[in-house]
């Protein structure tokens, strides 16, 4: 199967769930044209309560639609930006992906993969169970997040659903992902 887009999602404000647009614009540097969460510094109040001068590395969220598949096979009631991301994917092993991966989106968007997702008590706000769901132990014992991973953008342009997604790796050695 390949990569591509299924939805793109937006929020002005600081809330849990997106609203889906038809595109969206990323900016270089920045972020999701007119989402809460643009800028160059932190704009999660959490991150923003700690040091507002850190350096926004969330600037664009992505889940892959086989998480929200999941999830509703489980009774969970979420579609594509339910969950904050910007960017709903298909056939892509988000999770799997070292830090410092480049997605190729579309004819002209590049972001750099930063970090996980760290799954917080909004899920549970939202429904409750959520946040368990969104958080698994691998073989042996690790905490494994699968809400998705946060990125930064390169090259800004538009994204649309149906925009294919290209994986470039950076030079081994891979350094795994870890939440930020």
């Amino acid at each position: 199967m390949n990569a591509s887009v299924v939805a793109v999602s937006k929020n002005a404000v600081h809330g849990f769930s997106k609203e889906p647009q038809p595109s969206i614009r990323l900016i270089a540097g920045l972020g999701v044209e007119g989402d809460a969460h643009l800028g160059e510094t932190v704009k999660h109040r959490s991150r923003v309560a700690q040091d507002p001068t850190q350096p926004n590395l969330r600037q664009v969220h992505l889940v892959h639609q086989e998480l929200l598949d999941d999830l509703q096979a489980q009774g969970f009631a979420v579609s594509p930006g339910t969950i904050g991301e910007n960017v709903t994917t298909r056939g892509i092993d988000l999770l799997g992906l070292p830090t410092g991966a480049r997605l190729r989106i579309g004819p002209e968007v590049v972001v750099e993969v930063t970090g996980l997702r760290n799954p917080c008590v909004q899920l549970d706000r939202y429904q409750k169970g959520l946040m368990a769901a969104t958080l698994d132990r691998d073989s042996e014992g690790n905490l494994v997040r699968k809400a998705g991973v946060m990125s930064i953008v390169l090259t800004g342009g538009a994204i649309a659903p149906g925009d294919p997604i290209q994986i470039e790796l950076p030079p081994p050695p891979h350094v795994r992902l870890v939440r930020v």
